[in-house]
């Protein structure tokens, strides 16, 4: 197993495809980026946000929740 062939060519597979792999990552991070950059432009990046009423209705739900642990907390029943 000590043979310096074998673990040259053992070293530079592995380093290889370190490289082919971060290669593809990068390329597709890129990618990612340029998508949503033309979403911006385009302006479907507002399509893809909620609703401001749907954030309303998210937000009394919320309250409605802290309201009934509250009252968990202090004891009372609703």
């Amino acid at each position: 197993m000590t043979d310096p062939i074998l673990i040259m060519t053992v070293a530079a597979s592995v380093l290889a495809a370190a490289g082919i792999a971060a290669w593809a990552g990068l390329k597709a991070w890129h990618e990612w980026l340029e998508l949503k950059r033309m979403e911006l432009v385009n302006g479907r990046a507002e399509a893809v946000m909620p609703q401001a009423a749907g954030g309303r209705i998210e937000l009394a739900d919320l309250k409605e929740r802290v309201r009934k642990l509250e009252a968990i907390a202090a004891g009372i029943d609703i």
